[in-house]
C-alpha cells in the first residue's frame, strides 16, 4: 500500500469526525498514477468500514414529474431548450406514485427519492408531495423518504418535514466558480439558500455534484469542500451522461480510473458521510462499479430520472458478491443461488459463430 495514502488514512481515522483530507491531499488523491489506484482505495476503504462497515445503503427513485423545466441547466436532459427525446409528463398520481415506489422497496431499496422537474415547488405542489409521503408511510412504515422538489420557499420545508420527508436533495452540481458556465437561470447562493432552509426544519441535507462538466482539478476539490462546509448528510457523486440534444452532447471526460478516483477523494474529504455512486455510474465506471463499493456505500438501484440504469438484480448481486449487506436488510441474501454451468455449443467445432 502506498504509504502517503494509508498514513492520510490513520491521521483521519485519529482525527476524530471532523477530520479529513486537506485541500492539497485531495488533490493529490484526484492525481494518482493509475498504478496507485488499488492503494488509494485500500486507503480510503479502511475509512468508509471504519463509519459504515459492510453495509451499502440502497436507494431508488421515483420521477413525479418529467421534463417541461423553465432552468436552463445546460447538463440536463429536462431543461429548458433541451431536444433530448425523453419522456415528458406532469405528476404522477398518488397511486401510481406508491406503486412506483412500491417495485423499488420490493427490488431492495430502504429509501425513496421523490423528484420533480422544475425551478421549484408551488404550495399545491407541496400538497401533492405531502399527501404521497403520508401514503407511502402508512404503507411501508420503515421506509425513509427524501424529496427533491427545486427551490425552496420559506414555509415549505417545514411542511415537508411535518408530513415525515427525512431528507432534502439540493445539488450544488459544481463549484461555485463554475456554476455560472453551467446554468445561468438561478445562482449558486440559491442552491445554498435551499439546503439551508432544509437543514433548519430538521431535513437531513442531500447534496452532492456532477463530474465531468468542464471542471478543472481544482474545481472538483473546491465543491467537495463547499459539501463538506454545508455538512451534507449524504453526497450523491453524478457522472455527467451527455444526452444529445443538450450542450454537454459528446463531452466525454472521464474515464473508469477518473471517476473511481473522485468518489475516494470524496471519502478523504468526508470520512464520514454517504458517499453515494449515483447517475452514470453504469456508463463510466463501468467494470469499476464493484471497486467503488470499497470506498462508496450507498448507490441507486434500477432506473434514474430520464435513463435507464443497470438491472436491478445485477446491482443487488454485485452488493452481494463483493461481500456487502443492504442497510436495513443485512439478513438477507445469506443463500447463494446455484448457478449451472453454460454448456458450449458455439464457436470451434461448430458452424454458430465464437462469442468473441
Amino acid at each position: 500500500m502506498n504509504a502517503q495514502f494509508d498514513q492520510i488514512a490513520t491521521r483521519i481515522l485519529e482525527g476524530g469526525p471532523d477530520s479529513g483530507a486537506t485541500e492539497a491531499e485531495a488533490l493529490a488523491v484526484l492525481r494518482a498514477d493509475d498504478a496507485e489506484l488499488l492503494s488509494v482505495v485500500a486507503a480510503a476503504s479502511r475509512l468508509r468500514r471504519a463509519h459504515f462497515g459492510n453495509t451499502v445503503k440502497v436507494n431508488y427513485l421515483v420521477n413525479l414529474k418529467s421534463g417541461l423545466c423553465p432552468e436552463n441547466c445546460n447538463y440536463c436532459s429536462q431543461a429548458l431548450g433541451s431536444q433530448a427525446p425523453i419522456l415528458k409528463y406532469s405528476w404522477l398520481s398518488k397511486d401510481e406514485t406508491l406503486k412506483q415506489a412500491g417495485a423499488g422497496l420490493a427490488g431492495g431499496a430502504t429509501r425513496v427519492c421523490m423528484v420533480s422537474s422544475g425551478r421549484g415547488p408551488s404550495d399545491r405542489d407541496i400538497d401533492k408531495v405531502t399527501e404521497m409521503t403520508e401514503a407511502l408511510k402508512d404503507e411501508y412504515p420503515d421506509v425513509e423518504v427524501c424529496a427533491c422538489l427545486g427551490l425552496l420557499k420559506d414555509g415549505q420545508a417545514e411542511r415537508l418535514k411535518a408530513a415525515g420527508v427525512d431528507a432534502y436533495n439540493h445539488n450544488i452540481n459544481t463549484a461555485e466558480s463554475n456554476h455560472d458556465n453551467i446554468v445561468q437561470t438561478h445562482t449558486y447562493d440559491d442552491r445554498v439558500d435551499t439546503i439551508g432552509k432544509a437543514k433548519t426544519a430538521g431535513l437531513s441535507p442531500c447534496s452532492g455534484l456532477i463530474a465531468g462538466l468542464g471542471e478543472s482539478d481544482e474545481q472538483l476539490v473546491e465543491a467537495l469542500f463547499a459539501l463538506k462546509a454545508l455538512d451534507a448528510d449524504s453526497i450523491p457523486v453524478n457522472f455527467l451522461m451527455p444526452f444529445d440534444g443538450t450542450p454537454f452532447e459528446n463531452t466525454w471526460e472521464l474515464s473508469p480510473s477518473r471517476c473511481l478516483k473522485i468518489l475516494t477523494m470524496a471519502r478523504f474529504v468526508c470520512p464520514d458521510k454517504e458517499v453515494r455512486i449515483a447517475g452514470g455510474r453504469e456508463l463510466h465506471l463501468r467494470s469499476l462499479q464493484a471497486l467503488a463499493l470499497q470506498v462508496a456505500n450507498s448507490i441507486f438501484l434500477g432506473d434514474y430520472l430520464t435513463s435507464e440504469g443497470q438491472d436491478a438484480k445485477a446491482d443487488i448481486e454485485m452488493i452481494r458478491d463483493n461481500g456487502f449487506v443492504i442497510l436495513g436488510a443485512e439478513d438477507a441474501f445469506e443463500t447463494d443461488e446455484a448457478h449451472d454451468p453454460a454448456i458450449r455449443h458455439r464457436g470451434a467445432g461448430t458452424e454458430v459463430p465464437a462469442n468473441a
